[in-house]
């Protein structure tokens, strides 16, 4: 019996069109001069908390909670304060942490600094965690998630600030940190409107929405009433180059606009088209609010054709062709799974189960001007799984793996390329370096031995 059902029972498709408009061009992976040693650690002074991941940083036993993911906005709400609000994915197992299993057994504390290599405290307080300070946003882009938020005074003179944020399980002590750069004078269109769900009046903690969704950009208090310019761009970008390709990337390409349109904030709108969309105040701008609309079960895929895609990460060039010019997709996927477990089905079933879910993670996660899958971080994640710590500056980031194949630790350097379209975009910075840790993964998963 083929393979064909097992696709249809756990994948998921994603599409980021786009089209037109005067130079807004895609972020091509620049050469990066190799850092020292002690720069691509990330070190912070002692006496200040390490920032921990986004994403799975600890280990815990199934009889304890664990924050497996936290990410974090803001918006100004008046002239002297600002909103936050944080993503948190609670887990035990399986089981997701009800708004009740977080408020009782976990502390919030935060610290604010003028920037990450500064030991002025510009302000701190706890969050109280109650059912006024704590939403459940069970929709299915969102991961099913709790969402903090809280205000914080704007201090007097700054200008740009970081939040450093620690959640801890009581029980345990065990804390989760994350870091969330605030800009105190909120001039840009995105410091001061997000896009929200309108059934919820939740706000969107992503860079992306589904084709045919009705989304609202409002402020906090949903008062401010303005027109904003709207573009839609199709454009398939590239998919991320191996960490082992120093080679720079041909000159990026120019983004035509498709579709030009005008929304209200505070009036529920519909963007029925996949593509990547970018609103403005005014034309003269130079960032705006990038959003990818994207297929109907995004950040899952579920279409042959997109499937076939994200499996270049563990794949040769000749597999890749084979796949691309398949004159049927389900077919060619099928086999090409099969083949690598050596025609075991149920080995073949658990290692697609464990990729498309890693896809459908990166996804979520890391979505930015492209899919989450397409970035950097995202073929990272797909192939090595979460980091077990993450260290940042204002600037970049330092992903940790304390064992792969057969090296102690390894670290992944990204440094932050914001972009007119969003600002959390990051580039990996190659080196030929990884082999000896990324070949032995890859075979990992062409043998079936990473099913999870």
């Amino acid at each position: 019996m083929r393979l064909v059902i097992l696709f249809f029972c756990t994948m998921l498709l994603g599409a980021c069109a786009s089209g037109k408009r005067n130079k807004p061009t895609e972020t091509a992976t620049n050469r990066v001069e190799r850092p020292t040693e002690r720069e691509r650690v990330a070190e912070r002074p002692a006496s200040r908390p390490q920032t921990a991941s986004a994403q799975p940083a600890q280990q815990s036993t199934p009889s304890t909670w664990k924050v497996v993911s936290t990410k974090g906005f803001f918006l100004g709400k008046d002239s002297s304060t600002i909103r936050v609000y944080m993503n948190v994915m609670v887990r035990k197992g399986d089981q997701k942490a009800t708004i009740e299993d977080f408020t009782s057994q976990f502390m919030y504390n935060y610290v604010i600094y003028p920037d990450y290599n500064s030991r002025e405290r510009l302000g701190y307080g706890n969050v109280p965690l109650t059912g006024e300070s704590v939403i459940r946003d069970a929709s299915p882009e969102s991961g099913d998630v709790l969402i903090v938020f809280f205000d914080i005074k704007k201090p007097e003179k700054a200008v740009n600030g970081v939040m450093l944020n620690e959640i801890t399980e009581i029980s345990t002590g065990r804390k989760v940190l994350n870091d969330l750069p605030i800009r105190f004078k909120t001039a840009k269109l995105g410091d001061r409107f997000a896009l929200f769900n309108p059934k919820t009046s939740l706000p969107q903690l992503h860079h992306f929405v589904n084709a045919g969704d009705t989304v609202v950009i409002r402020d906090v208090n949903g008062t401010v009433t303005k027109s904003l310019h709207l573009y839609r761009y199709r454009h398939d970008f590239d998919p991320a180059q191996s960490p082992m390709n120093t080679t720079p990337r041909p000159a990026s390409k120019t983004l035509d606009i498709d579709t030009t349109l005008s929304v209200t904030t505070n009036q529920p709108f519909s963007l029925p088209e996949e593509g990547l969309y970018y609103f403005l105040e005014d034309t003269a701008d130079t960032y705006g609010i990038g959003l990818v609309v994207a297929d109907k079960r995004f950040p899952k895929l579920t279409r042959p054709e997109k499937l076939v895609k994200p499996v270049l990460y563990v794949s040769t060039n000749t597999e890749i062709n084979g796949l691309n010019s398949a004159p049927d997709f389900k077919k060619a996927l099928d086999r090409y799974w099969l083949t690598l477990m050596g025609g075991d089905q149920n080995l073949a079933r658990g290692a697609i189960r464990a990729y498309y879910g890693r896809v459908e993670e990166a996804n979520r996660l890391f979505t930015t001007y492209k899919e989450g899958w397409k970035t950097d971080k995202g073929m990272i994640y797909i192939v090595l799984g979460p980091p077990d710590r993450v260290q940042r500056s204002r600037d970049r980031e330092v992903w940790v793996y304390n064992q792969r194949a057969n090296v102690s630790e390894i670290n992944f350097t990204f440094n932050r390329k914001p972009n007119q379209f969003v600002e959390d975009h990051y580039e990996l910075v190659r080196y030929v370096e990884y082999q000896p840790v990324w070949y032995p993964v890859v075979e990992a998963w062409r043998t079936g031995a990473i099913r999870e």
